[in-house]
C-alpha cells in the first residue's frame, strides 16, 4: 500500500539530498512501489512568516500517515523540524528518521553524520525521564541501509506500528 509521506529537513542545507530521496521513485515501475505519494511543494516556502510557514506545515501533513525526517548535519537544531516532529506526535502519525549525510549534494560532497534530532524529545512524568523519543523511533541511513530499496518497507512498518 503507498503511504502519503510529509518529509521534514533541514531546506537551505539538505534540499539536494531530501529530492534524491523524494525523487527515488520515478526509476521505480511504478509510485506504489516506491512507499509514498509526495505531499510536499517546498519551493514555495521561502520567507512567509512563521504563521504562514505553520498553515503550510499543517496543510501539506493532512491526509499523510508518516513524516520522514531527512537527518542532516544540523537538521537536530533547526526549528521548523522540531515544530514538524511535534505536529506529527500530536496528530498519531508515524515518524521514521532517515541519516542522509551519505548522499552527495549538487557538488559531489558528503558530510558529518548528523546528531539524532529524536534525542532532545523525552517522555517525562513527575520529573522522571521514562524513555527519549530517540530510543523509540526507528532511524536508518539511507546508503548503508539501502533505502533506494527498503524505503517503502521502512514506511509501511512505521505506519502499521502506528496503527494507520
Amino acid at each position: 500500500m503507498a503511504r502519503k509521506v510529509f518529509f521534514s529537513f533541514h531546506y537551505k542545507k539538505d534540499n539536494w539530498k531530501a529530492a534524491q530521496i523524494r525523487n527515488h521513485w520515478v526509476t521505480k515501475p511504478s509510485l506504489k512501489l516506491a512507499g509514498y505519494i509526495d505531499k510536499a511543494s517546498w519551493e514555495k516556502l521561502e520567507r512567509s512568516g512563521s504563521e504562514a510557514i505553520k498553515r503550510w506545515i499543517n496543510a501539506q501533513m493532512d491526509g499523510t500517515t508518516v513524516t520522514v525526517v531527512l537527518i542532516g548535519t544540523e537538521t537536530y537544531e533547526r526549528p521548523w523540524v522540531e515544530y514538524e516532529i511535534k505536529r506529527t506526535l500530536k496528530l498519531d502519525k508515524g515518524l521514521l528518521g532517515i541519516y542522509i549525510h551519505q548522499l552527495e549534494d549538487s557538488s559531489g560532497a558528503t558530510s558529518l553524520k548528523g546528531i539524532n534530532p529524536f534525542y532532545s524529545f523525552t517522555d517525562i512524568r513527575n520529573g522522571k525521564v521514562y524513555s527519549r523519543l530517540s530510543d523509540i523511533v526507528s532511524t536508518y541511513d539511507w546508503v548503508k541501509n539501502d533505502g533506494y530499496n527498503n524505503f517503502a518497507n521502512w514506511v509501511e512498518s512505521v505506519a502499521r506500528e502506528a496503527g494507520l
